[in-house]
This record gives structure tokens, C-alpha cells and sequence, in this order.
């Protein structure tokens, strides 16, 4: 569906979490590019005509969950970047349902087979990310993260604004 007011839909990291993800996006993400905090993305561009429609699906999914552990399960190269990835049933579950009652809406990039991750490097020569691989893959050791609700935010052609905060039953 086309929109001109998409929608990002982001799976809330807890703030304590989240600042070891940012720490390392501030350091090798390139400056003129990194615009955002790091997130994990569940929908890249959901139609922002259908803002309250879409917040009510995700309250009633919400209301579902309480927050919940997932695992930082590895690293993986994306070719002009580094992410880590996370692995979480919950989190599928949550995504499979928000998929269905999205379905009309997804585009070719929401229909692809998702693969959780956040992203800490982007859009630099392969060398660099070849470099930053192999020294986050040396030191690694799986852990897990909180996830305490979904994020929905505005794309600004660049940077994102916060739209709402939806929370899982008992987060904070």
C-alpha cells in the first residue's frame, strides 16, 4: 500500500539495554548517516492514514505480554555493515500476529522472511565492516535483552519521531 505518511514499527528495547547498542552505533555507524538511536525493527512503513487503527492492533496485542526476555544470538555481516542478531519466540509471535492485521497494508520489504537484528554499522566499505565483524565475533557471548513494548514512529525522510509508546502488560 502506498502512503505518504509511513509508519515505523520498532520492538522497545529497556533504556539500560539499549545505550550498549547506541554506545556502539555512535562509535562506527558513519556520523552524516546515523540519525537514530538503535532500534530493532518489526515494520519498516506501515500507512500513517491509519495511525489509530494501527495503535488500537497493537494495545489489543500488547495487552497479551508481559515484557519479556529475548537473546542477543550472534553477529551477523550485512555487507556494508555489522548488526546483532536477536532471537526470541515471543517476538515472532508478537510479529505473526501484528503481520496478520497488518496484511493489506505490508510491502514487498514486510513480506520478506524477517530477520531481528539491530543494526550498530551501515553503508561503509566492506573492508570496515569485514574489520568490525571480526572484532565484535572474537569477544562475543549471547545475552539477553528486555523488551518492554512497542515503539510506532513517523518517518521524516531521514530521522524518525516518536509517535507512540504502546507497553506490555506490567512493563513500565
Amino acid at each position: 500500500m502506498k502512503t505518504r505518511q509511513p509508519l515505523i514499527l520498532t520492538a522497545k528495547l529497556a533504556d539500560d539495554d539499549l545505550e550498549h547498542f547506541d554506545r556502539l552505533r555512535k562509535t562506527h555507524f558513519p556520523p552524516n548517516r546515523n540519525v537514530l538511536r538503535a532500534h530493532l525493527t518489526m515494520f519498516h512503513r506501515l500507512p500513517g492514514e491509519y495511525v489509530e487503527r494501527i495503535g488500537e492492533h497493537l494495545a489489543e496485542v500488547a495487552t497479551g505480554h508481559q515484557e519479556f526476555l529475548a537473546q542477543v544470538a550472534g553477529i551477523r555481516h550485512l555487507g556494508a555493515g555489522v548488526a546483532f542478531t536477536i532471537s526470541s519466540r515471543e517476538l515472532w509471535d508478537i510479529r505473526a500476529s501484528l503481520r496478520q492485521a497488518f496484511a493489506s497494508w505490508l510491502g514487498g520489504q514486510d513480506m520478506q522472511k524477517w530477520q531481528p537484528h539491530i543494526t550498530i554499522q551501515n553503508k561503509v566499505p566492506k573492508a570496515k565492516a569485514d574489520e568490525l565483524y571480526h572484532q565484535l565475533q572474537a569477544d562475543f557471548t549471547p545475552k539477553d535483552v528486555r523488551i518492554v513494548g512497542l515503539d510506532l514512529w513517523r518517518y521524516m525522510d531521514g530521522p524518525w519521531e516518536h509517535a507512540a509508546f504502546t507497553a506490555f502488560n506490567g512493563a513500565a
